[in-house]
């Protein structure tokens, strides 16, 4: 089956650097990275469209991507570039999106849409002709979160889901509605559940890496971040994750770096993984 693959964007985020690179120290994270004055550094927000046969699927990592953009309230306020604006730019709108996987629900909203949450104005959810794919154990910890994340589940965004009557709940390695061609990873160091999509083309598989492995930093095994809900298990699904890209020769689509967007991936001789056949976009990739 020909796939076209193309990387989108949509509006990126500022998180504090240190709680995005854990225990590594600020004079090391800071040149991976530069922050700013706050200390925040700015992460942009990935996604992959998919073009198979008559479908458009789309897959993001978190659920703050599905939000439609807030309204300007003046001309004079700042047009952000969106998920939209991407789809766009391939001649797509967004009711030709078929299906939305969505590797985990976390949602980390920027203040402008937390403070028309509180408001009772939260932005409706994007794509509703899409069925959206969700993790079923994912999908239960989201609605009985522990205090520890509960934070970054949001409950309209969750409420829009379950009332969509597009949620779809998969408790497999498979989905019948992508085909044979589309396995998943199932990754509990980040956050209990997440779904890591590997697509099978015929240059070697093609993994969405989520927030496993949101950038090239985090190639290095011991590099966890503050919301890893079990570091210890993520360097292990890591590593199992990585060394199966490698022996299949595949490429890794990351969701959060600044510079890269996919790579492959090797191992050198001190046995650390290194990034190489970087791309800082993909438009329309067949294979």
């Amino acid at each position: 089956m020909s796939r076209k693959f193309s990387i989108l964007t949509g509006q990126g985020r500022r998180m504090d650097g240190g709680v995005v690179f854990g225990a590594v120290p600020y004079r090391i994270w800071a040149d991976w990275i530069r922050p700013d004055h706050n200390n925040q550094v700015y992460l942009p927000s990935r996604a992959l469209l998919v073009q198979q046969e008559d479908q458009n699927i789309l897959v993001l990592a978190g659920s703050d991507m599905l939000l439609a953009p807030l309204p300007r309230t003046c001309r004079c306020q700042q047009r952000l570039h969106g998920l939209l604006d991407s789809l766009a730019q391939l001649g797509l709108v967004e009711d030709d999106i078929h299906v939305v996987v969505m590797t985990h629900l976390h949602a980390i909203l920027g203040p402008e849409v937390q403070t028309a949450a509180l408001n009772g104005d939260m932005p409706r959810l994007l794509f509703t002709r899409a069925r959206y794919l969700v993790g079923e154990r994912h999908w239960f910890r989201a609605l009985r979160p522990h205090p520890r994340d509960r934070a970054l589940f949001v409950p309209q965004i969750l409420a829009q889901l379950k009332a969509s009557d597009r949620l779809e709940l998969l408790d497999g390695g498979t989905c019948e509605w992508l085909g044979t061609d589309w396995r998943f990873h199932v990754s509990d160091g980040y956050t209990p559940g997440q779904l890591l999509p590997e697509i099978v083309t015929a240059t070697g598989p093609l993994i969405f890496a989520g927030d496993l492995v949101p950038g090239t930093p985090w190639l290095q095994l011991e590099i966890t971040s503050g919301h890893d809900r079990n570091p210890e298990c993520l360097v292990d699904e890591k590593e199992q994750l990585l060394d199966h890209l490698i022996a299949n020769r595949g490429c890794l689509v990351l969701a959060r770096d600044p510079r890269v967007a996919m790579v492959r991936v090797a191992r050198d001789r001190q046995s650390r993984y290194q990034s190489y056949d970087e791309h800082s976009t993909l438009h329309c990739f067949e294979a």
